[in-house]
């Protein structure tokens, strides 16, 4: 049983790690929405960190985007002027294959070329297609085909494991 506690103590702990670690000098923390936004809430918040939250939305990003249309819910990224140079910290909630994040370093670094980016997911999963891995964990899992994890938030933030059911 996945318990969003947990999973946030133990992001929030290998984050401090790495922070610590990679001399990160006051980070920038960016969260992808819209479950990456609400996790980064949450350790932004824990972490202390002085600096706004940034919030970032990769629907034009997407590597799919040509196939999935216009998303009526898209909304503007808010990031700092300034990011060449800044230390980052990137969290979203699931990281399954990496396009996702491979969006959110293409938009990230069209507002400037960071120091360093430190990635964090509350959870990671079976699945990647590209070659990224998060620097920071909350768990790792394993599931089976056709078995998604959502994330449901802002308040209270909760995870479930869905079951696909298959067309006839």
């Amino acid at each position: 049983m996945l318990v969003i506690a947990d999973l946030l103590n133990q992001l929030e702990a290998e984050l401090k790690k790495t922070i610590i670690e990679r001399h990160l000098v006051n980070p920038l923390m960016i969260g992808v929405r819209t479950g990456g936004v609400w996790v980064a809430e949450q350790i932004h918040q824990r972490l202390q960190i002085t600096d706004p939250l940034g919030l970032l939305d990769i629907t034009f990003y997407r590597d799919d985007f040509s196939q999935i249309g216009v998303n009526p819910n898209v909304r503007p990224s808010q990031l700092p002027a300034q990011v060449d140079g800044r230390d980052i910290i990137l969290i979203d909630d699931v990281f399954y294959t990496g396009r996702t994040i491979r969006a959110a370093l293409n938009e990230i670094f069209d507002y400037g070329r960071p120091n360093q980016v430190v990635l964090g997911v509350l959870i990671e999963r079976d699945g990647r297609q590209i070659p990224l891995n998060p620097d920071c964990v909350g768990a790792s899992i394993t599931l089976n085909k056709g078995q998604r994890i959502k994330l449901t938030g802002p308040t209270p933030l909760a995870i479930e494991i869905q079951t696909l059911t298959v067309a006839a």
